[in-house]
This record gives C-alpha cells, structure tokens and sequence, in this order.
C-alpha cells in the first residue's frame, strides 16, 4: 500500500498541477513535453475555463464537487498559477465562459503552435465587448533560464493593457534604495527578457519612453533569489481609483 501512495505522489509531482484541486487533466499516459500558464487579464472579462483544442486545461471545483460556474475570473491566473501540462503540437487555445448562461462560448481564441520543452503563459487581455462577446488574447513563451543561480531572483514585464502606450519596468530595492530598469520598453502584448535581480523587496513602476513620471505604481514586492516572476501590467490606464476592480495594476507571478 506505501509503494502505490509513494507512485501516486511521484505522479502528482511530475504533471505540477494533476492533484491541484483545479486540475482536470489525466495522468495515466506519458507526461506532456511542454507546459503553459493561463491568466484573464481581459477588461470586464466574464470567467472563464481555458481550453487548448477540446481539451479543458483549467477549472474550478465548488464544495459540493460540481465544477464551478465562476471560472478564472479577471485578475485570475487558472490553476491557481501552476503550469499545466501541455503535449507539443498546433492549438487553437481559447477562454470559454465558466458561467450558466452563455456556458462554454469561446471569447479568446488564437491558434499557436506549442514546441516540445517550452514553456508558455497565455493572457486573455484587452477589452471585452459585451455586445460582441469577445476579448482579446496573446500567447508568449516563457524563456527562464534552466540553469538557476540561487543567488539571485529572475524578473520579466509583460504588458497585458491594451490602452496603454509601451512601457519600462523599473525595481528600487526597498533596502539600498537602488533602482534598475527591468530590460527595456515593452508594447502591448510584449514581453522583456527575465533579469537577474537580488532577492529583496522592491517597489516596482512603469513609466512611457522618455517619461520620468510613473505610469503604474506597486510597492513592497518580494523576489526571492533562487525563484522567476513575471510582473504583468493589466488594468485600463485611463482609471486614477485606487480601489477600482479594473484600475492599472502591476501583477506578480512566480513562473517557478
């Protein structure tokens, strides 16, 4: 009986997220050679469940053990941030709303190829159209470095807002007081290289080429060394609340 257990835990281990309670995928066959991220950083986007082809990679369970109508709503990443397994081939990926009405109707779509031993992140992003019922989507890869140094963090900036004009993200280590570029501009649906940052805690803004003035501002962010982030800029930029669901916002998640 411990040896079926000791299986049972190396197989979860193997596939990230296969015994995460929002996981829906199989486990019994060979374990897919790529993997990839989804997040709904779509403007007034519904939840949703993410799909690549027929295949649900992302959903969530209520108490009862029925999966969830609510689905990764806006500001989410599914699969509580993990990577999903993913086999290497061409895919329509797309974000289907979660909810009853309208259950299942595709509002992200694009087609992409997948290559074996990458890793990727998908962003629903943009506007959503009511009427139309769609939201923009983008897909990158996800370039970390295999070998990690432990003594320092990685750090990439996506730019997920589609209002807003391109962008720099800068660091200032919260100690030294030291600010750094985090790589160079980035347009929407770019993304910087990962940068070697020291583990520290830092207050982290964007501002526009040529501009001193902060464009979006988060303070107090913890990167750990030996871990890689990616800092995704959502958000409509026209918003000044502070409180507001949709204000611009500097998001933080580990890729590992």
């Amino acid at each position: 009986m411990n040896s079926y257990r000791s299986l049972a835990v190396l197989l979860c281990a193997a596939v990230f997220t296969a015994c995460d309670k929002n996981a829906v995928q199989d486990i019994t066959g060979p374990v897919a050679g790529a993997r990839i991220k989804f997040f709904n950083f779509g403007v007034n986007a519904p939840g949703v469940n993410f799909y690549a082809n027929e295949t649900k990679m992302t959903a969530i369970s209520s108490a009862t053990g029925i999966e969830s109508t609510t689905g990764t709503i806006y500001g989410g990443v599914g699969s509580g941030g993990y990577y999903s397994a993913i086999a290497p081939g061409q895919y329509t990926v797309a974000g289907k709303i979660a909810a009853t009405i309208d259950k299942d109707l595709g509002i992200s779509k694009l087609t992409a190829t997948i290559a074996d031993g990458k890793y990727y992140s998908f962003y629903q992003s943009g506007f959503y159209d009511a009427t139309a019922k769609t939201v923009d989507g983008f897909l990158l890869e996800d370039p970390f470095v295999t070998a990690i140094d432990y003594t320092v963090a990685y750090v990439r900036f996506v730019n997920a807002m589609s209002n807003a004009n391109p962008m720099t993200l800068y660091a200032k280590s919260t100690v030294t007081g030291t600010e750094v570029a985090v790589g160079t501009v980035v347009a929407y649906k770019g993304a910087g290289a990962f940068i070697a940052l020291p583990g520290d805690v830092y207050d982290l803004s964007t501002r526009y080429a040529g501009s001193a003035t902060n464009a979006i501002v988060r303070t107090a962010v913890s990167f750990s060394a030996g871990k890689v982030y990616t800092i995704g800029a959502r958000g409509d930029i026209t918003v000044t609340s502070t409180t507001a669901t949709n204000r611009p916002f500097l998001d933080n998640t580990a890729n590992r």
